[in-house]
C-alpha cells in the first residue's frame, strides 16, 4: 500500500470517528451543557499529558493565550449548540445545520481575516438556500427549534474557523487544541447560569454516559485529529478536502443504521440535504482559488472540520 492511499484509508476512518460525534450526542443523556463541559475537559486532560503541549505551553505569549482562550470560548458555545440541536431534534438535523456554515463563511472569513470578498463564495452559499427551505419543511413541527439552534451551531463555525485560520500558525496544532478547550470548557462553565435552557455543568454522569463521554473524547476526538495529523503530510489539499467534506454523509447513515432517524423526517428533508451537501462538495469546485488542506486546529475542535 503506498502511503497516498494509506493516508487516504486513515483520512476515511478519522471522518467516520467524526461521525459518530453526533449519534453519542443523542445516545448521552446529559444535557448539552454538560456534556460539552465533560467532553472538553476529558480532552484537555489528556492533552496535558503530552510533553510536547505543555513545551507549546511555556512557549506561548499571553498575547495567544488570550486569543486562542477566546476562540476556545467560541468552540465551547459552538458545540453547545450542536448537541442543544440534537437534543431538539435529532443527529440528522444538527449535523445537516453544520453544513450551512458554507452560506456563513464567504460573509465572516473576509471581515475576520481581511481575505478579499469572493461574490461567487456568496453566490454558491446562497444556492443551497432553496435545500434549507425543505430541510424545514421535512422534519416534525417540534424540531424546528433544534433547526435554528443548529443554524447558530454554524454561524459560530463560521467566525472561530476564521480565526483559527488567522491565527492557527502562530504555534503548534496540539497547544492551541488544548488551550481553546481547556479554556472554552472553563468559560462555558462560568456561563451556564446565563444559559439556563442548555441545563447545568455540574451534573454528574451515570457509568453509561462516563463511557460513552470517554468514547466520544478519546476515541471520536483525540484519536482522528491525531491520525489525521499524520495522514494530511501524505495528502493533496483536494483529496483532504473532499474525504472531510463526507462527515455528514457518515453521520446521516449512521443516525439512519443506528437510530431510525429516518422514520422521524420525511422524503423533503433528505432532498434539501442533498442540495445542502452539493453545495458543500461543489465549494472547493468552482472557487478561483486551489483547495486548502484542513485547518489542524479545526480538526480538532470543530464539528465541521472543512470550510475552505
Amino acid at each position: 500500500m503506498t502511503p497516498n492511499t494509506k493516508a487516504l484509508w486513515q483520512m476515511h476512518f478519522c471522518v467516520l470517528l467524526w461521525g459518530f460525534t453526533a449519534i453519542l450526542g443523542k445516545a448521552i443523556t446529559l444535557p448539552a451543557m454538560a456534556l460539552v463541559v465533560w467532553r472538553m475537559g476529558l480532552v484537555a486532560a489528556a492533552l496535558l499529558l503530552v510533553p510536547r503541549v505543555w513545551r507549546g505551553l511555556r512557549a506561548l505569549p499571553a498575547r495567544l493565550w488570550g486569543i486562542y482562550a477566546g476562540i476556545g470560548a467560541l468552540v465551547a458555545l459552538h458545540w453547545l449548540t450542536f448537541y442543544g440541536a440534537i437534543k431538539l431534534a435529532n443527529a440528522s438535523v444538527a449535523v445537516t445545520c453544520i453544513a450551512l456554515a458554507t452560506v456563513f463563511v464567504p460573509l465572516v472569513e473576509p471581515w475576520v481575516t481581511g481575505k478579499r470578498f469572493e461574490p461567487r463564495e456568496l453566490l454558491l452559499g446562497v444556492a443551497v438556500v432553496p435545500g434549507v427551505a425543505l430541510v424545514v419543511g421535512g422534519v416534525p413541527d417540534g424540531m424546528r427549534a433544534g433547526i435554528v439552534v443548529g443554524t447558530i451551531s454554524a454561524v459560530l463555525v463560521a467566525f472561530f474557523g476564521a480565526l483559527n485560520k488567522r491565527y492557527v500558525e502562530h504555534a503548534d496544532p496540539l497547544t492551541v487544541t488544548g488551550v481553546e478547550l481547556g479554556a472554552g470548557g472553563l468559560i462555558l462553565a462560568l456561563l451556564a447560569p446565563a444559559l439556563p435552557w442548555f441545563g447545568s455543568p455540574l451534573m454528574l454522569p451515570g457509568w453509561q454516559d462516563a463511557g460513552l463521554l470517554l468514547v466520544l473524547a478519546m476515541a471520536c476526538t483525540l484519536l482522528p485529529f491525531a491520525l489525521s495529523l499524520v495522514a494530511l503530510r501524505h495528502m493533496s489539499a483536494f483529496s483532504a478536502q473532499l474525504a472531510v467534506n463526507l462527515e455528514p454523509i457518515y453521520a446521516i447513515v449512521l443516525a439512519i443504521v443506528l437510530l431510525g432517524e429516518q422514520r422521524e423526517l420525511g422524503p423533503m428533508f433528505y432532498a434539501g440535504v442533498a442540495i445542502i451537501l452539493a453545495g458543500v462538495f461543489a465549494h472547493p469546485l468552482l472557487s478561483r482559488q486551489p483547495p486548502h488542506k484542513p485547518d489542524p486546529a479545526m480538526l480538532g475542535t470543530a464539528e465541521a472540520k472543512a470550510l475552505d
